[in-house]
């Protein structure tokens, strides 16, 4: 369940610029509580780095990025110390969030709560990958940013994440996926970067 009630994002005339290439200029919508966007283009076309904007993580070339609350940002790089231990690893990030309270529901929601003393570096990329769900579950954040959500998981982990992104939903929580097919988001609004 989201830490607060959030404001609607609102993003308005965002421009990106990667070195010499602009990728996207004048790009606005919003998602309102409850809602779901999904960032449709071919690799290479801003999807991931529309993503790290709204996390706060990249500066955009122009616009503005208004509202949303807290963020969750799960990328590509899973942030798992490979000697660390899947439990030990999921706790440091729940306290730096605020969300040990919301770890035990993630891990059970994600299928990883019998993989605690396992060391990271023996998960598959499967389960690397519902580690880094669960961690932005755990984090109570009203807003997730899911980059490629469904890379390496299987079909019973793609319904999975479903299931976890319709409770977030239904609890007032948002959704912005980059995505290259149905990752079983209902009704969300599209935003297609060329």
């Amino acid at each position: 369940m989201p830490r607060v009630s959030p404001d609607p994002l609102i993003v308005t005339d965002l421009a990106c610029q990667r070195g010499d290439r602009l990728l996207f200029e004048g790009l606005s919508f919003r998602v309102d509580p409850g809602g779901a966007l999904q960032l449709e283009g071919p690799n290479g076309s801003g999807k991931s780095s529309l993503l790290r904007m709204l996390a706060g993580l990249l500066r955009p070339a122009a616009g503005r990025i208004d509202g949303g609350g807290a963020r969750g940002f799960l990328g590509h790089d899973w942030a798992l110390k490979p000697g660390m231990r899947l439990g030990a690893e999921l706790t440091h990030w729940a306290r730096l969030d605020d969300g040990l309270a919301r770890l035990p529901a993630a891990l059970a929601a994600m299928q990883l709560a019998d993989l605690g003393d396992v060391p990271c570096r023996h998960l598959s990329s499967g389960q690397r990958r519902r580690a880094g769900l669960a961690r932005v579950m755990a984090s109570g954040a009203p807003l997730w940013l899911l980059d490629e959500p469904t890379a390496g998981l299987d079909t019973a982990s793609v319904t999975l994440l479903a299931g976890a992104m319709a409770a977030h939903r239904a609890s007032g929580g948002m959704v912005i996926a980059a995505v290259h097919g149905d990752i079983g988001l209902a009704g969300p609004g599209r935003v297609r970067l060329a």
